[in-house]
């Protein structure tokens, strides 16, 4: 996998997080910014998913298996729009906590996508 795409995504959520834990801190529910930022994080998570298909079309063996890289490729891409559409529904502080919980769980999934890959 591109070693950059994968640490410029992790560090991308974990500063969502932050940004969602701090508005959770203040007492404050997701408001459009954090959308923003949730798109923007999202986005990284989809070009990854990209170049992981790729990668894995283009005849790349993760060493730890193929479902294993794909199922962590999807729940990667998945995370953070789940999160988003519960903190929807969730209009307090407890939907920004969400927010934030998603992005420290991506930037779990892209040490894992790193390890599963080989690096």
């Amino acid at each position: 996998m591109l070693d950059v795409l994968t640490v410029v995504t992790g560090v991308a959520a974990l500063l969502l997080g932050a940004w969602c834990g701090w508005a959770a801190y203040r007492d404050q529910p997701t408001k459009d910014w954090h959308f923003i930022g949730m798109a923007v994080v999202t986005l990284l998570a989809l070009v990854q998913l990209a170049v992981g298909i790729v990668r894995l079309a283009g005849g790349g063996t993760p060493e730890q298996g193929t479902t294993v890289f794909v199922a962590y490729l999807l729940g990667a891409f998945a995370c953070v729009p789940a999160a988003g559409f519960l903190s929807l529904g969730e209009r307090t502080r407890w939907g920004s906590v969400t927010v934030a919980a998603s992005g420290v769980v991506l930037a779990v999934l892209e040490v894992r996508l790193y390890d599963i890959w080989g690096g």
